[in-house]
C-alpha cells in the first residue's frame, strides 16, 4: 500500500509551496486507502508506544530545527522516568502554554504509568519519542522519518502505539508515520482534535473529539478528564476490525460532570 498516495503529485505541490508559518498554499496529504493490523494482545499484556509532536527536547541540548523547509526530520527518545521540569518545547502551530503547565495534556507520561500499575495496560515501553510540531515534507516523513520510527518500536518490542499530536500539520506527520507503523505489523491508535485532517490522511485507526491543538491529551491540570480521553482511545485500539475514525465521549460525560457541579 502507497503510504502517501498520489506522492509524486505532493511532491510537485510542495516544491512550488512559499514556507510560512500559517501554511498558506501548503497542499496537505490525501488518502484513500489505510494498512491495518489487528491488535493481538488484550490492553493489560502489552507494551505501549508513545510518539509524541509537541517538539520536546531536554533543556541545554539543541531545539528542533522548525525553519528549514522540510523540517527537521530528527527524533528524540526520552526516559519515561525524566522530569517534566527538564523538557522545554519547540512550538510550531501551537500554543505551548498548556504543555508547559502540565505535560500531561499533551505527553501522559503520568496518566500511562498510572494504567500500567493499575494493570490497564501491561506496560508503557520504559522509552518515549518526540518529533517536531513542524515538518512540512510529508513525503520525507514517508521515506525516512517513519521507517526510522517503526524500526525502533520493533526493536524495542512494542505491541501498540499511541500517537498524540500537538499542531494541525502534526496531525498529518503523526498520521504518516501511523500507517507506516501499522504497515510494519505495529497497531497504533491516533489521537485527533482535528479530524478534517486525520479523515484526509487517514491514520489506520482515530480517536478524535472537540479538544484544542496543544493539549490534545486532555485539558491540562485536570487528570479526571486525560484519563477520559486515553481510558476510551486506548480500549479502542481493541474494538476496531477495521480502518477508521471514532469521535470520543468526553466532551458528553465532562458536560455532565458539570451539570452535577462536580467541576
Amino acid at each position: 500500500m502507497e503510504i502517501i498516495e498520489n506522492q509524486e503529485t505532493f511532491s510537485r505541490r510542495f516544491s512550488a509551496w512559499s514556507p510560512n508559518e500559517n501554511l498558506s498554499g501548503y497542499s496537505f496529504v490525501e488518502n484513500v486507502h489505510a494498512p491495518f493490523t489487528p491488535v493481538r494482545r488484550a490492553l493489560p499484556m502489552l507494551n505501549l508506544a508513545l510518539i509524541s509532536s509537541a517538539g520536546a527536547y531536554i533543556n541545554g541540548t539543541d531545539a528542533f530545527d522548525t525553519a528549514s523547509k522540510d523540517g527537521d526530520l530528527d527524533y528524540r527518545e526520552f526516559p519515561i522516568e525524566l522530569d517534566a521540569s527538564d523538557m522545554s518545547y519547540a512550538a510550531v502551530g501551537y500554543n505551548s502554554k498548556a504543555v508547559t503547565e502540565d505535560r500531561n495534556s499533551q505527553i501522559p507520561i503520568d496518566r500511562l504509568v498510572a494504567y500500567s500499575e493499575n494493570g490497564v495496560i501491561g506496560s508503557l515501553n520504559n522509552v518515549w519519542w518526540s518529533l517536531s510540531s513542524h515538518i512540512p515534507n510529508a513525503a520525507r516523513v514517508a521515506e525516512e522519518l517513519a521507517p526510522a520510527m517503526a524500526e525502533r518500536l520493533h526493536r524495542y518490542e512494542v505491541q501498540a502505539a499511541l500517537l498524540i499530536p500537538a499542531s494541525r500539520l502534526c496531525h498529518q506527520t503523526l498520521g504518516i508515520i501511523a500507517r507506516v507503523i501499522e504497515e510494519s505489523g505495529i497497531p497504533t491508535m491516533c489521537l485527533s482534535v482535528d479530524p478534517s485532517m486525520t479523515d484526509k490522511v487517514r491514520p489506520p485507526r482515530t480517536a478524535y473529539y472537540n479538544g484544542e491543538l496543544g493539549s490534545v491529551a486532555g485539558k491540562p491540570n485536570y487528570p479526571e478528564y486525560q484519563l477520559r480521553v486515553l481510558d476510551e482511545a486506548l480500549r479502542w485500539t481493541e474494538t476496531f476490525d477495521q480502518p477508521g475514525s471514532r469521535k470520543l465521549a468526553v466532551d458528553l460525560e465532562t458536560e455532565t460532570e458539570a451539570a452535577r457541579g462536580e467541576r
